[in-house]
């Protein structure tokens, strides 16, 4: 794995001071698959928690594949070992709903907040969510909520969120929730000629009501290492 602390250093500098107080929440997508969105979202979280950021969450909207932590538990060694799940909402909302409501053993409907698990990573104080794919049942979907119940929640509970959605090519959640974020990063291949789709992108994100920081240049596709060479507004 290549070092990027200078990178994300660069990066969080970027973004700008947070202001006294109050938490921030920042988001991370690309446009298309395999640029490297989740890399950047995952070390920017390992950056800041490492930095002095009291509490660091990291959201994974990837739901069904849960990429952040296979990732961070493949990589004990750099991250840091997985505790205990535990709940990843601090009043029971959640930013998702599963479709049929699965009913519990005891007949009651089982809250979508119980497909969420939490995992502190590491002693920092910093954890990572995962879907609980293996509780869902043939034939249930999930689908993203437009209501920021679960963003405003998070606010209250952590100094730092950061969000990983999934590539606009294969899902819609970025620009959905973008109105409930503080900034969002939009990860760009450095040898990706065509920007078309990460301009199409960013109007959809500005139209929608939500705020685009720049673009990040992930010279980590081409030949690492060297991720970041600017964030262009």
């Amino acid at each position: 794995m290549v070092d990027l602390s200078v990178e994300m250093s660069e990066l969080w500098t970027s973004l700008g001071a947070p202001a006294p107080g109050r938490p921030r929440l920042i988001q991370v997508v690309a446009a298309r698959a395999g640029e490297g969105a989740s890399t950047i979202a995952r070390e920017l979280a390992l950056h800041a928690s490492r930095g002095g950021v009291r509490s660091v969450w990291l959201i994974d909207l990837d739901l069904l594949a849960a990429p952040q932590y296979g990732a961070i538990r493949a990589d004990a060694g750099r991250y840091g070992a997985l505790g205990p799940a535990v709940a990843a909402t601090p009043d029971g909302s959640v930013f998702f709903t599963v479709r049929p409501p699965a009913i519990g053993e005891d007949g009651k409907p089982w809250p979508d907040a119980a497909f969420l698990a939490a995992y502190r990573v590491g002693a920092t104080r910093w954890w990572v969510t995962r879907f609980r794919r293996e509780a869902l049942r043939a034939g249930q979907t999930v689908h993203v909520l437009t209501q920021e119940d679960y963003w405003q929640a998070m606010r209250r509970h952590a100094d730092l969120v950061i969000v990983d959605a999934p590539s606009a090519d294969r899902s819609h959640a970025a620009a959905i929730l973008a109105p409930f974020m503080d900034q969002t990063v939009l990860v760009v291949a450095a040898d990706q000629t065509d920007v078309r789709a990460p301009a199409m992108l960013r109007d959809a994100i500005i139209e929608g009501g939500g705020s685009v920081a720049g673009l990040f240049f992930n010279r980590g596709t081409v030949a690492p290492p060297g991720f970041l060479k600017g964030l262009i507004p």
